[in-house]
């Protein structure tokens, strides 16, 4: 899906996601685009620190984001809801992987990120298909 159709709206501010894993796909395309001010608008205000925005941008400094898998996001609960995902990324040339559990309050009509439980890496056989997306086998793709 383009991001014109997908999380410009969100990030633009025209439009609030209407449940968590719109949240967490916008959250991850403003990390591509390095969109600190929207990571911080959307993160919950009890959660946020004072030097969230300097953090940000010195994380994101060396961090190229490559590919979002979602691996669960079960209907939200009433104000409560989780997302289960796996972002691959490259840093200093090597590809790592973010494996987290998220959890989101809606509070006054719209959703906010709250805080991730890091999870272990997700294990990947050679004959998985490739986390890039190509549609190959780990083995022929990245897994070389």
């Amino acid at each position: 899906m383009s991001y014109a159709l997908c999380c410009e709206p969100y990030l633009a501010g025209a439009a609030l996601p209407s449940h968590p894993e719109e949240l967490m796909r916008s959250r991850y395309t403003a990390f591509c685009r390095q969109d600190v001010a929207y990571l911080i608008a959307t993160h919950h205000p009890a959660q946020r620190q004072p030097d969230d925005d300097r953090e940000l941008r010195v994380a994101m400094r060396d961090t190229e984001w490559l590919r979002l898998r979602l691996l669960a996001a079960p209907p939200a609960r009433g104000k409560q809801g989780t997302v289960e995902f796996v972002a691959f990324y490259r840093e200093q040339g090597t590809v790592g992987q973010l494996h987290e559990r998220s959890t989101f309050i809606r509070e006054d009509g719209r959703w906010y990120y709250r805080e991730g439980l890091r999870l272990p890496p997700v294990a990947m056989g050679r004959n998985d298909p490739c986390w890039c997306g190509s549609g190959r086998k780990l083995k022929q793709c990245h897994g070389r």
